[in-house]
């Protein structure tokens, strides 16, 4: 594992005007968003208004990912590439989403469903939203990371969904993805212990299915081995002054898109 860079406040501070306009770009995409756009065109927006914001998309060339919006449909579990895939009635997609202002980046995703989703799917979206919380209800001064991937997994499992194990959040800061990762299953009282000046990015994705994953043979995308549907939602949480502070927001986004 490599260094953990704890932030000073005025790094929070920082961070809070990055996670902001991230909240307002996550919006602008979902005003959008409907049947008949393809998933190129939500790209296309949110890079103009992160732009148009004198910021920069975390995710543009980073590992030479070539877009700004990392936009996963169905089976998709994350870095789906942007393209002329037109969204559908019954789709359901995960935008995952950074912003780099003032030298500090955050980082968040949500999984809006189409039109007429099935309610099994409904039922994952609102389980893998809801274990987001029970995760950041676990993030506390003294306890460890551990803490955290067991509130997850718990709570997803008891509602009969499976927890993908291979990809995991991270910490983040001048770096997009920093020490330490932060898994989204595990044991009470194991791993890291959280402390002050500790941001990480919480984000569960969870299967319909099993929790088996492929990668496709573009390098990026990663799917679910039996191609039964995905979600994906995440936070970025800072811990100071012995508090927890959620820094990004999906306010924004729940005034012009509902579920």
């Amino acid at each position: 594992m490599g260094m953990i860079y704890y932030k000073t406040e005025s790094e929070i501070a920082a961070m809070r005007l990055s996670a902001d306009l991230l909240g307002r770009t996550h919006a602008e995409v979902a005003k959008i968003l409907k049947e008949g756009v393809t998933t190129k065109q939500l790209d296309q927006r949110a890079e103009e208004f992160i732009r148009d914001h004198e910021a920069s998309p975390s995710f543009y060339k980073f590992n030479g990912f070539p877009a700004s919006l990392c936009i996963s449909v169905n089976e998709t579990v994350v870095h789906g590439i942007p393209s002329s895939y037109v969204l559908r009635d019954g789709d359901i997609v995960s935008i995952d989403c950074g912003v780099l202002l003032g030298g500090l980046h955050a980082d968040s995703a949500y999984t809006y469903p189409i039109g007429n989703v099935s309610n099994e799917v409904l039922s994952l979206l609102r389980a893998t939203k809801e274990s987001l919380y029970e995760g950041i209800g676990a993030v506390k001064v003294g306890n460890r990371l551990g803490d955290i991937g067991f509130a997850i997994q718990q709570y997803v499992e008891r509602k009969g969904f499976t927890v993908v194990r291979e990809l995991v959040g991270h910490g983040l800061g001048k770096s997009l993805h920093e020490a330490p990762e932060v898994p989204n299953y595990g044991q009470r009282g194991k791993g890291i212990k959280i402390q002050n000046g500790l941001v990480i990015a919480i984000e569960p994705m969870i299967n319909l299915g099993r929790r088996d994953i492929v990668q496709e043979r573009d390098g990026w995308t990663i799917r679910t081995k039996d191609r039964k549907p995905s979600a994906h939602y995440e936070h970025t949480v800072a811990i100071h002054n012995n508090n927890v502070e959620v820094v990004t927001t999906f306010k924004y986004i729940e005034e012009v898109f509902k579920f």
